[in-house]
């Protein structure tokens, strides 16, 4: 993959690029927030809890916290 240092280089490349051409097969899906955080939360776990949560975000490679607002998120959105 080239390096690209601006969305306008990004752009015309996907454009113009045969993407077909590239092994994609590392990437990892990326997921962006764009809403501002204007609130905070405190809360108490059991240590286990908290434990298994920071585990499962290490795998996905993630801070712990946004696989905890990701739950919330998925949980009220149903």
């Amino acid at each position: 993959m080239p390096v690209l240092h601006s969305d306008e280089e990004a752009e015309a490349f996907v454009d113009t690029a045969d993407l077909s051409e590239y092994d994609l097969s590392g990437f990892k899906p990326v997921q962006f927030e764009f809403e501002k955080k204007s609130a905070q939360l405190n809360m108490r776990l059991p240590e286990a809890l908290l434990s298994a949560i920071k585990a499962k975000a290490q795998e996905r490679g993630i801070p712990y916290t946004r696989l905890i607002r990701e739950v919330l998120e998925k949980t009220v959105a149903k």
